[in-house]
């Protein structure tokens, strides 16, 4: 069967920013074709299937928050809402670094009243650290303010690093080690005496806006690539467009205007082009005459990266009696039980640890003993656990840096006629999470389709 090779809109990548945009594109009736140079859809957020248990795994563990509208709204439109599961508000249990175990649940009151209400009644906090929280009312108001329109309100200065910030408000030590540092870190990908104050002051005003479930913590009942990538393959298919992997393509620049997309012998045009990869792989994708697009490309070189690396534990019987605990004051901050998203069958526990720098030269032998006695500390319970199995996954360039002095992040439209750039490192105003690659999308598209 002959192939089409003319198309509304070429999208090169099927991460979350490049399947959104193909959704979208798709819902408005352009004729979409998505390229993916891997074998399985879903970019940095997907799922592999392991080699000895035959179980999917996460390549990372993915949360979504309330507040991801433009996540919410996607996942709605592939149908996909089923495959999340959702809590009323804030709540996360946490097990502190002496093992004692607390939750702050946060009431359904309106922004800041229903942190502030949880913090109150949080018994891992002192009196000292309970009120401490109610200084960062204002800065919250402020960094609210400054989401509106034409706003002049600066809630941190971009100089400032969120430690510094966090310590200026009157924090206290214990208050930002159990509430403001973990949020961080999962958020940034960043240690808060690194990363700069405005993007976790950006976070913080969408997440504790006027709806207290903005701040819901929300996660995958499915593998990655079933919750969303393969339902956006069937949804774009399902309207005419094609998405196809294994298949690593070149965007031809002609100076002023895009030209051909092309992989092997195979080539397409369109009137449009979304160049859907991350920061690093941008310059390896343009090919041609590239002089207009030279400072964009400048800066997306100049981007440091940040790692996340997961440990995954399978035992002999459940050793988490939740769906994930925080782990503050470790090396592993974070633990999931993956039952939720795969089923009572599953037998195995991811362990996260953002900002992870330190832990991609150690072995894996290492890396599997350090997260199994985090996990021992923490949860007496498990003693008696057998561990029957461990993988690590490193993610070298999960995100790119939010430290101070980071090139500006370029815009979705380019000098180049047809082209528009999509991803969590577009400037979207959020961190390299999710909502911030789902917003890219849509912007991309939404400029696309004028064409």
């Amino acid at each position: 069967m002959a192939s089409v090779t003319n198309y509304d809109v070429v999208i090169v990548g099927a991460g979350f920013s490049g399947l959104s945009a193909g959704v979208r594109l798709a819902r408005d009736g352009a004729r979409v074709l998505v390229l993916e140079a891997r074998s399985r859809l879903g970019g940095r957020a997907t799922a592999f299937v392991d080699r000895d248990t035959g179980e999917l795994v996460d390549n990372g563990q993915h949360v979504l928050l309330g507040c991801y509208r433009e996540t919410l709204a996607f996942l709605e439109e592939i149908g996909s809402l089923d495959r999340i599961r959702r809590h009323a508000t804030l709540a996360v249990t946490m097990v502190d670094r002496e093992g004692r175990r607390s939750r702050l649940d946060c009431p359904p009151l309106p922004s800041p009243w229903h942190l502030l209400g949880g913090v109150i009644e949080w018994d891992a906090l002192g009196w000292a650290d309970r009120l401490s929280c109610l200084r960062m009312a204002n800065p919250l108001r402020i960094a609210r303010r400054e989401l509106e329109p034409g706003s002049r309100e600066i809630a941190a200065s971009p100089g400032e690093t969120v430690e510094n910030w966090l310590i200026r408000n009157g924090q206290t030590a214990r208050l930002r080690e159990m509430l403001w540092e973990p949020l961080a870190l999962a958020a940034l990908n960043q240690r808060p005496a690194t990363a700069a104050a405005p993007h976790f002051a950006r976070v913080l005003a969408e997440m504790l806006g006027p709806d207290p479930k903005a701040a819901a913590i929300l996660l995958p009942t499915a593998p990655l690539h079933l919750m969303y990538a393969e339902p956006s393959r069937a949804y774009v298919e399902a309207r005419g467009g094609l998405v196809r992997t294994g298949l690593t393509a070149t965007v031809m620049v002609d100076g002023a205007a895009v030209g051909l997309v092309a992989s092997g012998g195979d080539s397409w045009t369109a009137q449009a082009v979304i160049a859907a990869v991350p920061w690093h792989a941008l310059g390896d994708l343009l090919v041609g005459d590239k002089a207009r697009l030279e400072p964009t490309l400048s800066r997306a070189r100049a981007m440091d990266s940040c790692p996340i690396v997961s440990v995954n534990l399978w035992f002999d019987r459940p050793v988490l009696d939740e769906s994930y605990l925080g782990l503050p004051g470790r090396t592993m901050q974070w633990v999931f039980d993956k039952r939720a998203a795969f089923g009572e069958a599953a037998s195995h526990v991811s362990l996260v640890s953002s900002a992870a720098s330190e832990l991609l030269d150690r072995s894996n032998p290492d890396l599997i003993q350090l997260a199994e006695s985090e996990l021992r500390e923490a949860l007496p319970s498990a003693g008696e656990a057998h561990l029957l199995r461990a993988t690590v996954v490193r993610e070298p360039r999960a995100t790119f840096s939010l430290a101070p002095g980071q090139p500006d992040r370029p815009g979705t439209e380019t000098p180049v006629r047809g082209l528009y750039l999509a991803g969590d490192w577009i400037a979207t105003g959020l961190p390299s999470t999710i909502e911030s690659a789902v917003r890219s999308g849509h912007a991309a598209a939404a400029l696309a389709i004028r064409r």
